[in-house]
């Protein structure tokens, strides 16, 4: 995802600089963190009288690109591409401008406002499963400016089960699930908790109030994680996130073609799209349009890698002499779904190329790790 920060003001296009050039400097210094933090920082403003405002280091700062059309438009817009939002304002400005974007705690983005001293960052939207609250935390400590952090369980340093399933990798069947579960913990209930044999952690520490229970389940249990497409009387369900979809296409391929594949092939193969970790391609298609498309979409994060890297990946590929003329590999989709699932991966289903695209998909292992939450 990308953070684009909004201003109102002077002193807001100020703000906005200078935290742009510490949070930069930020990434540089640490990198993304796979994906947690921006990949980049866009400025923009709805100060009427903009035009070349001098910058932090008293240069000309031309980076600043001025909103014409209506703050709500402009928000949609940046919440379709699935951006991370942080308003330098008031919060009533930044509550108007989405609220007729918002969908749910699952697909909405992460949404942020600063003041324009720059003292506070608080997180209004989607703070556990977006990462608003995680990314509060990262800008402070990029800024030095103080995260103000109201969801009940962290305030109370409760077990927050929709950060557990994000920093896990699991996906959330039933979201209603989520209030019924983070109720009981606030209440000071123990939690009954159900994994899947062979993949909870052995030596992951249980947090307090957690009681795990055989699998599969006799009885009612508050939470069960697993794989297995079964009934169970749970308040709420979790599925891992174990499936890497490999793709290749051709230059410009249609992001409407690219997803009618995607979401044709998950179905014939009987997998859903929350069962899905991530799309991999190689590199060289790290600015695809039609891929990023649907991974934006989906809110996956979309993995690239060298030619180098995928001719390292071990197993027998479809290759085509074609493809390794024009981007130096034999084989782009097996290959890269295979090196995005890890060591122990397995292809679940092979390449299967259809009108300049190609898919393939395979299965990483996976586990529950209690004390990431």
């Amino acid at each position: 995802m990308d953070l684009s920060i909004i201003s109102f003001t002077e002193n807001g296009i100020r703000l906005s600089v200078k935290l742009s050039e510490k949070i930069e400097e930020k990434l540089q210094k640490t990198g993304n963190g796979n994906g947690r933090y921006p990949k980049a920082v866009r400025l923009f403003t709805k100060c009427a009288d903009y035009g070349e405002k001098t910058g932090a280091n008293g240069r000309t700062e031309q980076k600043v690109s001025v909103v014409p059309e209506r703050i709500g438009v402009w928000a949609g817009e940046q919440m379709e591409q699935k951006n991370a939002l942080l308003f330098i304002g008031a919060c009533g400005i930044a509550v108007r401008a989405i609220a007729p974007h918002v969908t749910d705690k699952l697909h909405d983005s992460p949404v942020l406002v600063m003041d324009e001293k720059g003292q506070y960052v608080i997180p209004i939207l989607s703070g556990h499963v977006g990462g608003a609250n995680e990314l509060a935390l990262w800008i402070a400590g990029s800024t030095g400016a103080e995260p103000v952090i109201t969801t009940a369980t962290d305030v109370n340093g409760a077990f927050a089960v929709d950060l557990f399933a994000k920093k896990n990798g699991l996906s959330i069947v039933n979201p209603d699930g989520i209030a019924k579960v983070s109720s009981r913990v606030l209440a000071g209930q123990s939690l009954t908790v159900s994994v899947e044999t062979g993949h909870c952690e052995k030596d992951g520490k249980l947090p307090e109030g957690i009681q795990m229970t055989a699998y599969p389940p006799a009885k009612r249990v508050d939470v069960v994680i697993t794989s297995e497409n079964r009934e169970f009387d749970t308040a709420l369900l979790l599925k891992p996130r174990e499936y890497i979809i490999g793709m290749g296409c051709r230059r410009g391929k249609e992001a409407a073609k690219i997803e009618a594949l995607i979401c044709r092939t998950l179905e014939q193969e009987g997998i859903s799209v929350m069962q899905a970790a991530a799309l991999a391609s190689i590199d060289v298609k790290r600015d695809e349009p039609g891929l990023l498309a649907w991974s934006r979409k989906e809110k996956l994060p979309f993995l690239t890698y060298t030619a180098e890297e995928l001719q390292g990946v071990r197993g027998a590929f479809q290759g085509s002499d074609f493809v390794k003329e024009q981007v130096g590999i034999d084989n782009v989709c097996e290959r890269a779904a295979l090196k995005a699932a890890g060591p122990d991966g397995v292809l679940v289903y092979g390449k299967h190329a259809e009108d300049g695209i190609t898919i393939a998909i395979a299965r990483k292992e996976w586990k529950v790790d209690f004390e990431k939450a």
